[in-house]
């Protein structure tokens, strides 16, 4: 079955990471192996393994913080360097696109054009059609002031998440108490302008609510699980997915382990107790406060900085997303019910949200 994931740091990796997405998994591996970063030489995700699991379609992200807290590769002393990073991951997509390797998606039709081709070559196989690329960014801090959001949105960008971890130059994110900056209502007022989707991901509860009263556009949740199942603040609550779901939204299962189970020691090199199906009870849970499974799908953040020590075990690569159909399917899930989860319900959010 063809999928869509929400929420993959494929620039991330390629340039802080300085991965060839473009070798195969196994390769990267051992080239990692002496390597001392977290996740490296354990690395899940590279293009070969996306095309052998039919990830058809992804939600690519531009990553870089600027929140006061600087840390190596991911958050910076200054605005401007955070902006410099994230104009370099949306060039690394433009590389790619001009390579033949992937295929950046603005639009509706391109939309359809794109899964129109993934769909008849499943069938009737030939040349391999490009990846699909959806812009994403997780935080807002690389957009150095509201008015600059239509030039981002010009570049490419259809999806902003405001926050990621700590205190983001435009709202408070995991790991804080903090609502919306002074800059955050004009961020959103220009989004819903422009018709950039509302990522609420990372967002704390207090901004995660006065996001949704400024913000009346499309939102989602691109990989976010659920708190009564796994009680943490990086998750959302029930009443925070049912006013997602009531806008019409889709939440994207993550498989960072400690948020599938609370069974993630935290300490263990590789983890043997939490596998693929334990995200099986977080889409039962969505879709029994939904009524239906329209809201519900994935959004994996597979090597979001870690790897298969911190994924299910018995996810090798993401190519093991295959598997996911038969889990629902062993749990009485429908057809129909199942390729809404795959990949249905992210094509009816982007469909309603991209201009034709």
């Amino acid at each position: 079955m063809l999928l869509i994931d929400a929420h993959l740091d494929l620039a991330m990796n390629a340039l802080q990471g300085n991965r060839d997405l473009t070798r195969s998994v196994y390769t990267i591996r051992t080239t990692e192996q002496k390597s001392a970063g977290k996740g490296q030489g354990h690395g899940t995700v590279a293009f070969p393994e996306m095309r052998q699991g039919r990830i058809a379609l992804s939600f690519a992200t531009a990553i870089a913080r600027s929140s006061g807290r600087p840390a190596p590769h991911i958050d910076y002393d200054h605005p401007a360097q955070a902006f410099a990073m994230a104009q370099g991951h949306l060039a690394y997509y433009r590389a790619l696109e001009e390579m033949g390797v992937a295929r950046i998606i603005t639009h509706r039709s391109q939309l359809d054009d794109h899964w129109n081709a993934w769909a008849v070559w499943e069938v009737n196989g030939g040349e391999e059609p490009p990846l699909g690329f959806v812009l994403s960014m997780e935080g807002a801090d690389p957009i150095l002031s509201p008015d600059q959001v239509e030039a981002w949105r010009d570049a490419g960008l259809r999806a902003i998440g405001l926050a990621h971890y700590g205190p983001c130059r435009y709202a408070g994110g995991t790991g804080t108490e903090l609502g919306l900056s002074e800059l955050g209502p004009a961020l959103l007022q220009e989004m819903e302008r422009v018709g950039i989707l509302l990522d609420l991901t990372h967002l704390t509860d207090q901004a995660f609510w006065q996001a949704l009263d400024i913000y009346s556009g499309p939102v989602l949740a691109s990989h976010n699980n659920c708190r009564a199942i796994v009680p943490h603040q990086r998750q959302f609550s029930d009443e925070q997915l049912l006013a997602i779901i009531e806008r019409g939204g889709v939440i994207g299962m993550a498989l960072d382990v400690w948020m599938v189970s609370v069974d993630w020691k935290g300490d263990q090199r590789w983890n043997q107790d939490i596998l693929l199906e334990d995200i099986i009870p977080h889409i039962d849970h969505i879709c029994e406060l939904a009524g239906s499974a329209r809201n519900v799908a994935i959004g994996t953040d597979l090597d979001g900085g870690f790897g298969r020590e911190q994924s299910p075990a018995d996810l090798d690569t993401i190519a093991d997303l295959q598997r996911i159909p038969a889990l629902l399917r062993a749990r009485h899930y429908t057809d129909e019910d199942i390729a809404a989860i795959c990949h249905n319900n992210w094509l009816r959010l982007l469909r309603g949200a991209l201009d034709e």
